[in-house]
């Protein structure tokens, strides 16, 4: 119903958005209480907060443990949650914008906005599918064939301590996934260093890779341009692909190593849900939200569509 135009954007991104949220909010507020051993817990954070604040007695201890529990989410995790979210908000509104010009109609001028992250979260879906199939191969290929050594190499996988669910422990499986926590991170350096090199590298990659794909590169840009009769203030028909190749490569590029880095941060921090779930989250909602004021914009609009609308 969504593509049928009932609705704003894509089906799939409003449920993987949907599925981030409800995970945050859940991990955040749920009433569920989990017995750890030192008697009852709330599952929620900012619950559990105040239950062991009225429960303990040592209010500095229950302050800590709020904040520093290991087997349940807590404070931390939360603020390093809405710190990811603000700093990806406030990244999304990078932009470089070039001036244009209608050679149809003169006097009609506009701003083309070229994104930081112009590819969105392309980058970080296609290498979180990639790296998800990886790892659902070489699960199922250790499980088959355990004592191969090939197999061994592309990855063991043992469960976790207190927990049913596998987690890599050593081979090319181990090397491309997020450290568990700061901790792992000083035991295993290299596996850190290695995995941030993977996820920056592979995210440029597919960031350049996807304006082909897209037809979101500088070549068709120019074409599209072309045909709607604008051209770059300031330049010359044939110099718009050259103008427009040093600026929409590098941002594609380097949004692509963001995408990759602050994935890699809210890892680290222990943000609610992987960095690569929260990124998507805000790149979804951000975008819902831009949908949405432009249709705003285009309804409330008096007489026909305006260059800019036409453009964008």
């Amino acid at each position: 119903m969504l593509q049928k135009g009932y609705g704003l954007g894509s089906g799939i991104n409003l449920f993987i958005a949907t599925n981030i949220c409800e995970d945050v909010i859940w991990k955040s507020l749920s009433p569920l209480t989990i017995n750890t051993g030192r008697g009852p817990e709330f599952e929620g954070a900012i619950i559990a907060f105040f239950h062991l604040l009225f429960a303990r007695r040592n209010k500095f201890l229950a302050i800590t443990e709020a904040f520093t529990r290991s087997n349940l989410p807590n404070l931390t995790n939360l603020l390093a949650t809405v710190l990811v979210f603000a700093v990806v908000m406030y990244l999304q509104g990078f932009r470089i914008e070039i001036p244009i010009k209608s050679s149809r109609f003169r006097g009609h001028r506009a701003m083309f906005p070229i994104k930081l992250f112009y590819t969105s979260n392309m980058p970080i879906m296609l290498q979180s599918a990639l790296t998800s199939n990886v790892f659902m191969i070489s699960q199922l290929l250790y499980n088959r064939f355990p004592d191969n050594l090939f197999i061994r190499l592309f990855g063991v996988w043992e469960p976790l301590a207190g927990s049913s669910q596998f987690f890599p422990v050593s081979g090319i499986a181990y090397y491309i996934s997020p450290p568990r926590s700061f901790i792992d991170t000083l035991k295993d350096p290299i596996h850190f260093i290695i995995y941030v090199a993977y996820m920056v590298t592979l995210c440029a990659l597919l960031s350049r890779a996807w304006l082909d794909v897209s037809g979101s590169g500088p070549r068709e840009v120019a074409l599209q341009l072309r045909e709607q009769g604008v051209v770059l203030a300031g330049h010359r028909t044939e110099s718009t692909y050259r103008v427009l190749k040093q600026i929409i490569l590098p941002a594609a590029t380097v949004g692509g190593v963001l995408i990759a880095l602050l994935s890699i941060s809210a890892d680290m921090l222990g943000a609610i849900g992987s960095g690569t779930g929260i990124l998507l989250a805000v790149t979804i909602i951000y975008n819902y939200f831009e949908t949405f004021a432009k249709e705003q914009m285009e309804s409330g609009a008096m007489g026909g569509m305006t260059m800019n609308n036409a453009l964008f």
